[in-house]
């Protein structure tokens, strides 16, 4: 219904033949290019603000380049790519794509991955990109500037770039010293230290100063390549190994499609491991970080990841399933005038699964039904393909027509053409029907408003049921997705709202004070009372406020909400416990930090409100 922007999705791919042997077996050199193509194209749901391409040549002669990086901006970017970069140039053993979606408000391809390191020394210079936002910027920068260092940008991935940087150049002199020590000097001494070099001891020099969720990778101008998880497992990344190739992704299907292999055979990145591909072609799996609590991010299971996935598939129809009780409750039992629709297109699958949980609920209703007659000794062919006869209503009810350039309107103008984003099947609900109708999210409230309720209400059904497949989105994220300012939340706006009808405005007032008392402790010594703001009412009670808020007065229907519950999630959802949206429960100290300066920022008025 409202489009939340995921950060970004990486892609790597390393060659561990000879190049003549693909082009000898497939027919081409350009076979992980290709590849690289396929799979960015596979995750493009993922980002498409901007996207970029590295590529590192082996064994390059002196005098030749052997780094190459192209970038483009726009909604076409993949297409912009691989139209323009000279396949010559992109003939290599090893390759990174990166897909991204701003959260931080920047924009240009100054902001668009894979940076990169120049140096002189091959084994010095690295191409980076991931899928990533720090929390501890400013520890970041503090870390660095006291080494002396002077970035250019203060952003994390400027800083990341700075970081990593100079622990390649400790790694590099560590190899210099040794091997000069043993007499070796110029190119002989370049290859040992190419040769040797330790990835993993560059990413143990940063990874501990990390707060944050993210998926690190990096290809080093000597031919490494790593791609590091954070410890908790916040950001997904997945791989697939075989004795031709090493594949990384965000997405699990999409390994399976580009390489058409089974699902058995991709594996994921566990949570503070790096997988390492030395310039020899070499792979090891190898821990930087201690694995944390498991915090995977339920929000990839619900909205972001491809539906694809073979678990992500099931867990979306087990959390519509999961609501079929609600929902009968919420239309007071009545299936037989009641028809059960979904809002295109990222809802159709926990749409299956409330029809099917509902469907289990009509056949129990059946069975009680014929027990019945047949007690009183009333059950007749008649009566039992009446019985039989019964079905749930389905109908495809909304259709998201065509993207209609609001931008070119204003006020009411502009509010009215939002209001034609859906169409509708006009006759599938009967006047005094019930409407239910499930998304995957509601978050800010601005659509449901603006354009579904007023839409659906025109096939004048008698109670109209909004039904989300996710808990209320209460809380901000601050590890990669677009959703960081307080006030655009509509659960947070209703709890708002509440307070001011009761009186309570002590408590805003409290819990300002309060998050400003925390501005300038150590982020490990911070608390989340943003809370306090919901405590003192119950879901039910900020559901309803939720739909007062967002019905228009014109419309006919009695509009109700159902949310999934936080237990109902974690049901459905069991091996990605990270509930931090719903629930406030940050997996890293920096989560505290920000969610409290959102809420600062929305108290103070200011207008962008990031964390």
């Amino acid at each position: 219904m409202e489009l939340i922007k995921h950060e970004c999705g990486v892609a790597m791919i390393r060659l561990l033949k000879p190049l003549s042997y693909y082009k000898d077996k497939y027919g081409t050199e350009l076979y992980g290019l290709n590849k690289l193509y396929l799979i960015m194209e596979k995750e493009h749901n993922r980002g498409q603000e901007a996207a970029g391409i590295g590529c590192v040549k082996l064994n390059a002669m002196p005098g030749e380049e052997y780094i190459f990086r192209e970038r483009a901006q726009g909604s076409d970017a993949i297409t912009k790519i691989f139209e323009t970069a000279n396949r010559e140039r992109f003939v290599g053993n090893v390759y990174m794509g990166h897909l991204r979606y701003s959260t931080t408000g920047r924009s240009g391809l100054n902001y668009t991955h894979p940076f990169l390191r120049r140096n002189n020394w091959a084994s010095r210079n690295m191409l980076l990109c991931g899928n990533f936002n720090m929390t501890n910027v400013d520890e970041i920068f503090a870390q660095i500037t006291a080494t002396g260092q002077h970035p250019r940008l203060y952003a994390d991935t400027f800083l990341l770039l700075e970081q990593l940087g100079h622990a390649l150049d400790m790694e590099n002199e560590r190899l210099y010293d040794h091997y000069h020590g043993l007499g070796q000097r110029g190119l002989e001494l370049a290859e040992s230290i190419a040769r040797d070099l330790d990835t993993g001891n560059v990413l143990k020099r940063c990874a501990p100063t990390w707060d944050g969720g993210y998926v690190i990778c990096g290809i080093v101008g000597n031919g490494d390549m790593y791609a590091m998880r954070d410890p908790h497992g916040i950001r997904p990344a997945f791989y697939y190994r075989d004795d031709e190739i090493v594949v990384v992704a965000s997405e699990r299907p999409v390994i399976q499609t580009a390489m058409n292999v089974q699902i058995d055979d991709v594996k994921e990145l566990m949570p503070g491991e790096a997988i390492i591909v030395d310039r020899d072609g070499s792979v090891k799996m190898e821990r930087i970080l201690a694995e944390g609590r498991n915090e995977r991010c339920s929000f990839e299971r619900i909205y972001f990841s491809r539906g694809s996935d073979r678990d992500i598939y099931e867990e979306r129809k087990r959390l519509g399933a999961l609501l079929a009780g609600p929902v009968l409750d919420t239309v007071e039992g009545d299936i037989d005038h009641t028809v059960f629709s979904f809002i295109p297109n990222t809802a159709e699958v926990a749409f299956y699964g409330l029809v099917q949980g509902v469907e289990d609920l009509l056949i129990n209703d059946k069975i009680s039904k014929i027990q019945e007659l047949s007690a009183r000794g009333e059950l007749t062919d008649a009566h039992i393909a009446e019985i039989l006869a019964r079905r749930v209503r389905r109908e495809k009810v909304a259709i998201k027509d065509i993207k209609l350039r609001t931008f070119i309107s204003e006020g009411g103008t502009r509010e009215d053409l939002a209001a034609h984003v859906y169409d509708i099947t006009y006759g599938a609900v009967h006047p005094g029907d019930n409407l239910v109708v499930i998304d995957d999210s509601i978050v800010r409230g601005t659509t449901l408003g603006q354009s579904i309720i007023r839409i659906l209400d025109r096939l004048s059904p008698r109670r109209l049921v909004i039904v989300s497949s996710s808990p209320q989105v209460r809380y901000p994220d601050c590890y990669g997705i677009d959703m960081s300012r307080m006030g655009e939340f509509i659960a947070f706006r209703a709890a708002v709202a509440l307070l001011e009808e009761r009186g309570m405005h002590d408590v805003m007032e409290r819990v300002y004070r309060l998050c400003k008392a925390q501005e300038h402790l150590p982020k490990e010594e911070i608390r989340n009372y943003v809370k306090e703001i919901y405590a003192p009412f119950g879901d039910e009670e900020i559901s309803a406020k939720i739909v007062e808020m967002v019905t228009p007065s014109d419309v006919r229907a009695e509009v109700r909400i159902v949310y999934q519950t936080i237990e109902g999630m974690h049901e459905a959802i069991p091996d990605h416990p990270g509930d931090w949206y719903f629930t406030g429960n940050y997996p890293t100290p920096g989560g505290n930090r920000l969610v409290n300066k959102a809420f600062i920022n929305y108290y103070e008025g200011r207008p962008d409100s990031r964390s």
